[in-house]
């Protein structure tokens, strides 16, 4: 099983080693699952998730793959690079929900990006339980040495507090 190479992925460790990159309304939070008008996780070991709020919120880690030991013959040789996330809405909130994923070279030029379009959670109409995101990067070329993990919300009808997209369990991780 290949490492995790984001830090703190679901809030044990409040936001630390996060750049918070949009801050807006209440703020970041971190709450405990499963949190008011929340879905149970189900899976083991995560007890914690990131709440937004009334305005954008977005957090970042920037990788630098050659710090995490990888080197540069293995990077150039394009293994493959899986991104993760887990995000949910609230009962009583509609919500955004957003990623972007990108792969970089030693310069931090753009080789490769993930960009889903972003979901909007309807309570009326969407259950608020847990979903996944996840996407493999595989033959983008060589030159990769960095890799930028952004994600993050809003709610949808601009309540002051933590109404947004809850995110947890992330993971970034290279097969080599």
């Amino acid at each position: 099983m290949a490492k995790n190479l984001l830090k703190n992925p679901s809030g044990e460790e409040l936001l630390d080693f996060w750049e918070l990159t949009e801050n807006g309304g209440s703020q970041w939070k971190v709450e405990e699952m499963p949190g008011d008008c929340g879905s149970d996780w189900g899976l083991d070991g995560v007890t914690k998730y990131f709440a937004t709020s009334f305005e954008l919120c977005l957090k970042r880690q920037v990788i630098d793959l050659l710090a995490e030991d990888y080197s540069s013959e293995q990077l150039d040789a394009q293994p493959p690079v899986t991104v993760e996330d887990w995000y949910c809405g609230r009962s009583d909130s509609g919500c955004t929900y957003q990623m972007t994923v990108t792969l970089l070279d030693e310069n931090q030029e753009v080789i490769e990006e993930f960009k889903p379009d972003p979901v909007t959670h309807d309570p009326d109409s969407d259950e608020c339980s847990w979903k996944q995101v996840s996407h493999t990067f595989s033959e983008y070329g060589p030159g990769l040495r960095f890799i930028t993990f952004e994600h993050g919300g809003q709610d949808t009808k601009f309540w002051d507090g933590w109404f947004g997209v809850r995110v947890t369990g992330s993971s970034v991780t290279v097969e080599v």
